[in-house]
Order: C-alpha cells, then structure tokens, then sequence
C-alpha cells in the first residue's frame, strides 16, 4: 500500500457522520441560519486546542453564554454584558466580547461574512484563509477602539500555520455532505489549506508528506502542495486521514 491509498483508505473510515459526535464540527452543525454557522465556527475553532473533552465542554459553555442564539446575541449587543470568566485555557469572555463586536461590525455592514468574502474579492488570493484573518483583524481592531487581540487574531501571518482559521474555513466550504458543512460559496474546496496541528504534522512527518520541523505557515504550504497532488479538488479532505492515523496510533512502517 502507498501513501495515498492508506490517506483514502482513512478518509473512508473516519470522514463519516459518526466522527461529529465526538468533534467540535458538532457545534457549528447544530444550526440553520448562515450567520449563526458561521459565529459558531470561528468562535469555535478558536479554542478548538488542547483535550478534546476540554474543547467540548467549554464550546458548551461558550454557547450558554451567547443564549445558543449567537447571531441574535451579536446583533443585540449581548457581548456588552459579558463579564471577565475564562471560556478556555487562555481564552477569556473579554476575548470572546471582542471576537463578537468585530461580527457586529462586519455583519453591520454585510449581509454574511460569505458575502464579504466575495464583495471584497477575497476568494482570489493566492492563500484566502490569511487574506480574510487579515481583513477580520484589522475591522474586529476598529469595532474595538483601535485594539488588536492575539488571542482571537495572529499578526504574524507571514509565518502563522493559522490553524485556527484555516479550521473554520474548512467547515464551512467543503462539501461532501458528511461531516463538514458546506455553507459557503465564496472559496473552493480546492483552495483550502490544511489546519495544521501538533498531531497531524507529527504524523505528516512520519510519512514523510512534511519534511520542515516547524508547524507554521511554510509548513502549511508544503504539506497541502502534496495533498493537492493526490486530490486537486478537495485537498483537505486528507485532514481526517492525518487525524485518523495520529489518534488511532496505526502502524505505517510499511508504507
């Protein structure tokens, strides 16, 4: 068996609807209305770090404190009565406050962040996830009297593996129909890059798909550059297979 017949083979027996119960994709599924799915997804892949029993229980926590009605929360202003509480690890209801009065201002304006992907033509670049990171930063900066917040949006993107964002975006453009969402009609599938972990670069490197020691931005490139080959239109689908093989502690020393 070569590289690429074990990443479909562990496509086929992890990218399946059994995998949502036990993953954040849960949270952002639970809704109809695009801008909910899209206040959850990146509210939610933003602390999508660390145990995952962590990461579920506090995205539940996260969704109580915006009434499980977010955009209807972000559009009333509710952010403003958050107090200081952790949410998760480093990430604090101030940070949350902040990531939400950036949507107030961007959904102010458009109708979707979908739409203002398209009406700013970010779905043209070379690399969209940075560009719309960038673009979020600097309107969420102005929505909050000028401030940047590293804790909801990276500077660094020359560099940043952007993980997080890259995340969210994968949720809401591809679509299979299985486990990611789909919503989403301004970036390809084919555009995606992969959300670069701790765990999938370990197990990247084993197969010898990544050769840097760094999980940052080049790294990023390197590896989706190599799973664009085995799938030109839907690269990050590999994403569960890496996961897969990782969790699941599979033997690949034959491979």
């Amino acid at each position: 068996m070569n590289i690429k017949e074990l990443l479909d083979e562990q496509v086929l027996k992890i990218n399946t609807p059994d995998f949502i119960k036990d993953d954040p994709v849960q949270f952002p599924r639970r809704f109809d209305k695009l801008q909910d799915i899209e206040i959850v997804a990146f509210t939610t892949a933003t602390i999508a770090w660390g145990k995952r029993s962590m990461i579920l229980r506090d995205t539940e926590r996260m969704l109580s404190l915006m009434n499980n009605t977010p955009y209807e929360f972000v559009m009333n202003k509710g952010f403003e009565t958050l107090g200081n509480a952790n949410v998760h690890r480093t990430f604090f209801q101030p940070d949350l406050a902040y990531m939400l009065r950036g949507f107030y201002s961007i959904y102010s304006k458009y109708e979707s962040i979908n739409n203002m992907v398209k009406e700013l033509g970010i779905g043209n670049d070379s690399a969209p996830a940075w560009k719309l990171c960038e673009t979020v930063r600097e309107l969420s900066c102005k929505a909050n009297n000028g401030c940047y917040n590293s804790q909801c949006f990276p500077s660094n993107f020359n560099s940043s593996a952007l993980k997080r964002i890259n995340l969210a975006i994968k949720w809401l453009v591809r679509d299979d129909g299985i486990v990611d969402l789909g919503v989403w009609d301004c970036i390809k599938p084919s555009q995606l890059y992969i959300p670069l972990d701790v765990h999938v670069g370990n197990t990247a490197r084993k197969l010898n798909l990544l050769r840097r020691k760094s999980n940052d931005r080049k790294s990023v490139e390197e590896l989706t550059t190599i799973l664009r080959e085995f799938n030109p239109n839907d690269p990050i689908v590999y994403d569960f297979a890496l996961f897969g093989i990782g969790v699941n502690d599979i033997n690949i020393e034959n491979i």
